[in-house]
């Protein structure tokens, strides 16, 4: 016979329940800082050509950049630089075979979330 609470069972992986791993959450991350990189580039290279189309349009980029929101969007491509190159280092070992136990995966997730957090921090002092 049928069981009568089969239907008032959520369905598995329910979204409201289920959480992402950390390697998951890792693993989208890097891809959108590498998405987020390409536009930061895109960003740089407007800035540069303004400097070398006039000095008006390059006071008008440079006021965009350096304004408030701009700030945080160069803060946020740094980080996302940082980000992308500590868990581009992992990959580079993962590739020899180290590292690979689920408890390092983990230690060396928050390892790149905490360099990523300190070097963007010692960046935005130094320069």
């Amino acid at each position: 016979m049928a069981d009568v609470n089969r239907g008032k069972r959520p369905l598995s992986p329910h979204l409201q329940i289920y959480r992402l791993p950390l390697s998951a959450i890792t693993s989208i991350l890097n891809r959108i800082t590498g998405v987020g990189m390409t536009l930061a580039a895109v960003l740089i290279v407007w800035w540069f050509a303004a400097g070398a189309f006039s000095a008006e349009y390059f006071d008008f980029v440079d006021g965009m950049l350096t304004s408030i929101l701009g700030l945080l969007v160069l803060i946020g491509s740094l980080a996302a630089l940082w980000y992308h190159m500590l868990n581009s280092i992992r990959h580079l070992i993962w590739d020899t075979g180290r590292m690979m136990d689920v408890e390092t995966v983990e230690k060396t997730s928050y390892a790149v979330f905490a360099g990523t957090v300190v070097l963007t921090l010692l960046t935005i002092i130094i320069v």
